[in-house]
């Protein structure tokens, strides 16, 4: 394992503003586009499981397959992107991932059963469950440290325009070309992005190439899905007492700590390497990430379905409700790129500032009553969008702080991992008190009063989250 050098170049403080090197933001652009597609594409299908199931003439937990085969392969796939990126260099496993996510997206669209479509979900699953580390390892080893906080945005600004525009987008879709479409639409963006991947994404080379840990990927791979799966049944019965949701939860964390054993004591890199656990911003950034499940990714989750069933919106409707969140993400991660690479404020600052706006534009939907006029919701939303935006800057750069520029492909995996499980966990935690909170008989104010009930836990573990936000680092550790 490489040495945690002090003065290694992922270190590096940042010099005096300057424009970015137009090629470094083509190559921003460039992966963009691969980035949207796969967002996109995930929140589309989302929306399109009931047309799915009467198209295919299916059951709901049959369907529900086409999500959760998807969400196993991420997991799966996600400890293999850091190997991947070292072995083959940014630009082939771009291109790889970009080859798996078109050829699938195809085959889906071609399904002539919902077991062929389950079966290129999971195939899709892969690509998908690459396209976000290995968008930030390219990224991040492009810029440095010193230009990272402005290149941000090109990863944080698509993840959180996702959940936004996939309604309204799979609405039109489902609407007016059938579901075929869903899959179809991504084929001419994907190949876009091949193009332009095959442009400017260099061809790197590295002399860090570390051997696959086999025993570590069969540990640590099998105990994401099973924990990702435990949740997500979890989510879908809205209770943890059920035998799907906790033998895969005890398998998840049994495989889990015997992969900790082995990592602390393999001499081969491991895919998650729990040694840079002991670098503070590393594992600041980490335990937020993994908080971020309930704080933030969590309460996206909620907000549809809170639009949706005491709002009385159509999925479409509930979209375009949440357009100001996108707005407000895409303008907190330009402000929150600034704060950290022109004023100077460290990374704690921002992050401060985001999750205080987080926390004060929760409170209207704790206190709504179903009652509180849309405009003041809609305002809400979009400073909360700004309040996701400064979060997740300073938690996406400093987690490089203190770590060698041979450790990015690592320290990214981890923290991919870190996020997947915590909003795995969200989603399903939220989901069990909002089933445990709704009333034996069915009323609308009932139903808003769970949904009141659940987002005052939101508030008050975002509250907590300001504990370990206090220690990442500050002013003077992006001086150095």
């Amino acid at each position: 394992m490489s040495a945690l050098a002090p003065d290694s170049p992922a270190q590096t403080g940042s010099p005096e503003a300057e424009p970015l090197d137009p090629a470094l933001v083509k190559l921003a652009l460039a992966v963009l586009v691969g980035v949207i597609a796969a967002i996109l594409d995930l929140t589309i299908v989302n929306v399109a499981i009931t047309t799915l199931q009467h198209s295919l003439h299916t059951s709901v937990s049959t369907i529900q397959w086409v999500s959760t085969g998807y969400a196993l392969a991420v997991a799966l796939t996600i400890p293999t992107s850091g190997w991947l990126f070292e072995r083959l260099g940014a630009r082939r496993a771009w291109l790889l991932a970009l080859t798996i996510f078109v050829a699938s997206s195809a085959l889906c669209a071609a399904a002539w059963s919902v077991e062929s479509l389950i079966a290129f979900r999971i195939v899709q699953g892969i690509g998908g469950g690459l396209f976000l580390p290995l968008a930030q390892m390219i990224l991040v080893s492009a810029a440095g440290q010193e230009r990272l906080a402005r290149v941000v945005p090109y990863i944080a600004i698509p993840s959180q325009l996702g959940p936004v525009l996939g309604p309204v987008l799979g609405g039109l879709i489902l609407g007016t070309a059938g579901w075929r479409f869903i899959f179809l639409i991504n084929v001419p963006s994907v190949l876009v992005a091949m193009v332009l991947g095959w442009r400017t994404v260099p061809a790197t080379k590295t002399d860090h190439k570390r051997r696959l840990d086999v025993l570590g990927l069969v540990l640590l791979s099998p105990a994401l899905a099973l924990l990702v799966f435990g949740f997500s049944q979890a989510g879908v019965s809205g209770d943890f007492d059920h035998a799907e949701v906790i033998v895969p939860l005890i398998a998840g964390v049994v495989l889990l700590a015997g992969y900790c054993v082995h990592a602390l004591r393999s001499r081969v890199e491991p895919p998650l390497n729990l040694r840079y656990l002991r670098v503070r911003g590393y594992a600041t950034s980490s335990a937020l990430m993994f908080a971020s499940g309930i704080t933030l990714f969590g309460a996206l989750f909620l907000l549809p379905l809170y639009y949706q069933q005491v709002r009385g919106a159509s999925a479409l409707e509930a979209g375009l409700l949440l357009a100001p969140q996108g707005v407000g993400v895409a303008v907190g991660t330009i402000v929150g790129g600034r704060l950290i690479d022109r004023m100077k404020l460290g990374y704690r600052t921002p992050a401060l500032i985001g999750m205080a706006l987080l926390t004060v534009t929760t409170i209207p939907f704790v206190f709504d009553g179903s009652g509180t006029s849309e405009v003041i919701l809609s305002i809400a939303v979009a400073i909360r969008g700004i309040g996701l935006g400064l979060a997740l800057v300073p938690l996406t750069t400093a987690l490089y702080v203190g770590l060698p520029r041979e450790a990015i492909p690592s320290a990214t995996t981890g923290v991919r991992i870190f996020q997947q499980i915590g909003g795995a966990l969200g989603t399903a935690v939220l989901a069990v008190i909002l089933q445990h909170s709704l009333p034996a008989t069915p009323s609308p104010s009932g139903l808003a009063d769970a949904f009141e009930i659940t987002f005052a836990w939101v508030l008050g573990l975002t509250v907590l989250s300001f504990v370990p936000a206090l220690l990442l680092p500050g002013r003077d550790h992006q001086a150095r």
